[in-house]
């Protein structure tokens, strides 16, 4: 066939195409809301480029240099002088902190998420799971396994859709002003998420291996432990890693509550004004993250070749 009659045999099927008039009506409707909202009132100004925002946004960013370094030529050896007494006097304690109440809550979110998944999975929470019994389940049994999975899906529901901030200031009024409300507010809602998930992806599994177990008599605890935990294992570790990297920001955000963490130094720069340091200590959240990020590709690449 020749190119011209590629080009026709391509236009051809592009007129033939199935085309779903709901789902047009969807993007122009969506085009529209955007545009709707855009032009709210009070969206767009021009005092956001008047020379006064101009001035502020120029004194602002020279704010962030090294405060040894304003108004004075860059120089690499008082920059790591002043980067290095900001270190050890408040940043390595700050990272350290921040870096063990997102560790503490991530794994707390992971035990109770893969508790809350093994009764939320509706394939695995039933009287039958994955083969017939030797004898049909009774209505009664059906009935509390219905019961068993709608509880945990409600549980899941509800621990996830407050936000870590609620939590953590209904935590702080029984607990006080230490790390715990902060670690159990994350785990809390971070469990939400990561149960979630993680149901879901049991869900779809392949059932083939799961029916083979029980076929030769395992039970289902024994079933979870060695099939469904094995076959959701890099899922599971891309849930867990990015969730963890969700908590160290926020672990971050939460320490202004009054832990000394980099959250806490982020506020108290601010409050004195102090941009410079300020700048300094978000950078030091956003190279947690970082690590945290490739920990997650070094961990779930070797259990990719080990799969």
């Amino acid at each position: 066939m020749s190119v011209d009659g590629r080009i026709a045999e391509v236009e051809r099927l592009r007129r033939r195409r199935p085309r779903d008039r709901f789902a047009r009506l969807s993007v122009w409707a969506l085009v529209l809301l955007t545009l709707l909202a855009w032009s709210s009132e009070g969206l767009w100004s021009t005092d956001y480029f008047s020379p006064r925002r101009q001035q502020n946004l120029q004194r602002f960013l020279g704010e962030l240099r090294p405060h040894p370094l304003q108004g004075q030529p860059f120089d690499v050896s008082v920059a790591t002088a002043w980067a290095g007494e900001i270190l050890s006097e408040r940043g390595w304690e700050a990272a350290r902190i921040t870096l063990a109440m997102s560790v503490a809550a991530i794994v707390l979110a992971s035990l109770a998420g893969l508790a809350l998944t093994l009764t939320s999975a509706r394939t695995h929470a039933t009287s039958e799971p994955y083969l017939p019994g030797p004898r049909p389940p009774t209505r009664g049994q059906r009935w509390v396994w219905r019961a068993v999975v709608g509880a945990s899906r409600l549980v899941l529901i509800l621990i996830r859709s407050i936000p870590e901030y609620v939590w953590a200031f209904i935590l702080l009024a029984v607990l006080g002003p230490n790390a715990w409300p902060v670690v159990l507010a994350l785990a809390l809602h971070n469990a939400g998420i990561v149960g979630k998930l993680t149901a879901e992806v049991v869900e779809n599994l392949e059932p083939g291996p799961l029916r083979a177990l029980r076929g030769v008599g395992a039970g289902r605890l024994q079933i979870a432990a060695t099939g469904l935990f094995p076959l959701i294992l890099p899922r599971f570790l891309l849930f867990f890693f990015y969730r963890w990297e969700t908590c160290v920001r926020e672990a971050t955000v939460l320490g202004m509550l009054g832990i000394t963490s980099l959250g806490f130094w982020i506020v108290d720069s601010r409050a004195r004004n102090h941009y410079d340091e300020m700048f300094f200590f978000v950078l030091m959240g956003a190279g947690l993250v970082l690590i945290g990020d490739l920990v997650s590709a070094v961990a779930r690449e070797v259990v990719r070749r080990a799969a």
